[in-house]
């Protein structure tokens, strides 16, 4: 499993003309899921990022996580994580696991967060989406 996290003061995904889903401040993050993932893995991933503590205290120091600041996830599915380059000009996507099982994952993650009680938000699985953000710092981090 891949994500990318980005510390945003706004963010929205937008299908069809129409905003799916819009946070503050908060996370956007990019959703990619691989052959091998579980559910375990996005428990793991899930507590690892909303405990991480990378919004600034009172004193601009970087010690406060997501519940310290009222924030949100805005959760994207993003196969492209696992586009593989090495080869030519192409980039190839074997890695990245079948659509059904990365949506069943990536729902599963969703409502995860959820039931930890962090307000989240979500892209739509399969479409073509227009991402936007402002993005905190900037402040973005890979977690595999």
């Amino acid at each position: 499993m891949k994500i990318i996290i980005q510390r945003v003061t706004k963010a929205s995904v937008t299908v069809d003309g129409e905003v799916i889903g819009k946070i503050d401040t908060g996370y956007l993050l990019l959703f990619g899921a691989g052959h091998d993932d579980t559910e375990d893995d996005c428990r793991r991933l899930a507590d690892k990022i909303i405990n991480l503590r990378i919004f600034s205290d009172e004193n601009g120091k970087i010690n406060l996580d997501l519940a310290a600041v009222g924030g949100s996830l805005l959760v994207v599915p993003q196969f492209t994580l696992y586009a593989d380059c090495r080869k030519g000009n192409r980039p190839n996507f074997i890695q990245a696991a079948k659509p059904e099982k990365a949506n069943k994952l990536y729902e599963y993650f969703i409502e995860y967060c959820r039931s930890k009680g962090v307000h989240t938000e979500t892209g739509s699985f399969g479409a073509d989406m227009k991402v936007e953000l402002l993005n905190d710092g900037p402040f973005t981090v890979i977690l595999e």
